[in-house]
């Protein structure tokens, strides 16, 4: 049993799935076509980078950015034909991606953003490398965690806003776009180059390039020993929070004796979440929280972390599982060795 608990583990369904979004989100367009990927963004607007030519489907910060800039601040500005032009254009952009989100919550970042799955990739890469692991502590993280929050106002929400009172410049119209490291990221996976190069035709336009090149590199070279670091920033994460309660995708813990002295789930989330070692119920699915599930895989009591749909039991935490998760990678994510000469005796046996 132990030995098929270590073949099959939520971790490696989880990379499994990663990876097929990833070429899905990344290549998807050239799959179905681009007018019909043009048609599954405007249904689906959560899925992948607008600035990549072979898209599968728009990232739902796009459509809210264009809708502020070109609909909400020019209605205003206008002051003409408000409920037309603002609010049935904003809500149909915001019913759609809960309507995709009540199926996944913030799963979505956990399993299917292409930026947090190269974000994986490059970690392991880091593991492999022996790159010495860096985790946040309670307080960095406490720090790190209203920068969502700040980017979703400033960037996403306020710029666009004012780009269409005309009361900032218009490349502010997407500026989390223009500093985005998913958009750099996945265009050079198609071989598109574009995205690196830094547009000169006034300073702001340079600052937003250089800025997102920037960004991009830090990304990357810090993925190799932190795990997940735009994640932490992500104004993604930031709305996917704001409506967190509202979906049946969830984790649940339960309280228990042994926690307090335990702290495993802490140091196998990604994100390095407290909580979900010191508090239970409510508490314990924090705003960073991604679904990844490792909390659950590395919890070494049973049923005490769950992952639900309403009131369905999607996976839960296990004693035998996590001896045998143990075995083959630290909470960390450091891969332990295998004992080749022991596993060949076995099976002779």
């Amino acid at each position: 049993m132990a030995e098929t608990a270590s073949r099959f583990t939520l971790g490696r369904l989880r990379l499994a799935v990663q990876i097929v979004m990833l070429f899905v989100t990344v290549y998807g367009g050239t799959l179905v076509g681009y007018y019909t990927a043009e048609k599954i963004s405007k249904a689906l607007p959560a899925l992948s980078c607008a600035y990549d030519k072979l898209d599968g489907a728009y990232c739902v910060l796009i459509p809210t950015q264009h809708q502020l800039h070109h609909r909400v601040g020019e209605a205003i500005a206008q002051a003409g034909q408000f409920a037309l032009s603002m609010v049935i254009p904003l809500a149909f952009t915001f019913l759609s991606f809960y309507l995709f989100f009540v199926f996944l919550n913030k799963a979505f970042c956990g399993w299917i953003c292409p930026l947090g799955t190269l974000q994986d990739l490059a970690y392991r890469l880091g593991r492999w490398l022996k790159r010495p692991f860096r985790g946040l502590s309670d307080k960095a993280v406490r720090r790190l965690r209203p920068a969502k929050w700040l980017m979703l106002v400033v960037l996403v929400l306020a710029l666009p806003l004012m780009a269409g009172l005309g009361v900032t410049p218009h490349v502010t119209g997407d500026a989390f776009c223009q500093v985005c490291p998913s958009r750099v990221a996945t265009t050079l996976l198609t071989g598109d180059t574009t995205q690196l190069t830094i547009n000169q035709k006034g300073a702001l336009d340079f600052a937003f390039g250089a800025l997102a090149n920037t960004l991009f590199g830090f990304v990357f070279v810090a993925a190799l020993a932190v795990r997940q670091p735009f994640c932490r920033i992500c104004p993604l994460l930031a709305l996917n929070a704001a409506f967190q309660r509202l979906s049946p995708m969830r984790l649940v813990k339960r309280e228990h004796a042994k926690c307090d002295k335990c702290g495993i789930c802490t140091k196998a989330c990604p994100m390095d979440i407290p909580e979900i070692h010191r508090e239970h119920g409510a508490k314990a699915f924090n705003e960073d929280c991604t679904l990844c599930g490792r909390c659950a895989e590395f919890c070494p009591d049973d049923d005490v972390i769950q992952l639900k749909f309403g009131p369905v039991r999607l996976f839960g935490s296990s004693r035998a599982y996590y001896k045998a998760r143990a075995k083959g990678e630290s909470p960390q994510g450091e891969i332990k060795a295998v004992h080749w000469v022991k596993k060949m005796e076995s099976t002779n046996a």
